[in-house]
C-alpha cells in the first residue's frame, strides 16, 4: 500500500512538473543547421569560467551529466 501511494505521488508530481514546463517550451525555439551557437560562459571543473568564444573556429563537444 505504502509503494502504490508513493508511485502515485511521483506520477502526480510529474504531471505537474510537465504541465508547469509546456509553457517554457514553447518558448525554445531550435537553432537552424549552420547557424552560430549563442554565447554563453560555463565553470570549468576547477571553477574558472570558460566562454564559447575562447573556442573560435575550433569544434566543441559539450558533455553535460549529473552523479548522485
Amino acid at each position: 500500500m505504502i509503494k502504490t501511494l508513493q508511485v502515485t505521488l511521483l506520477c502526480a508530481f510529474l504531471a505537474v512538473l510537465y504541465a508547469c514546463a509546456l509553457p517554457l517550451l514553447a518558448l525554445v525555439k531550435p537553432l537552424e543547421a549552420g547557424t552560430p551557437a549563442p554565447a554563453f560562459t560555463l565553470p570549468d571543473v576547477n571553477g574558472k569560467a570558460v566562454a564559447l568564444s575562447d573556442f573560435e573556429g575550433r569544434p566543441v563537444l559539450l558533455n553535460f551529466w549529473i552523479t548522485t
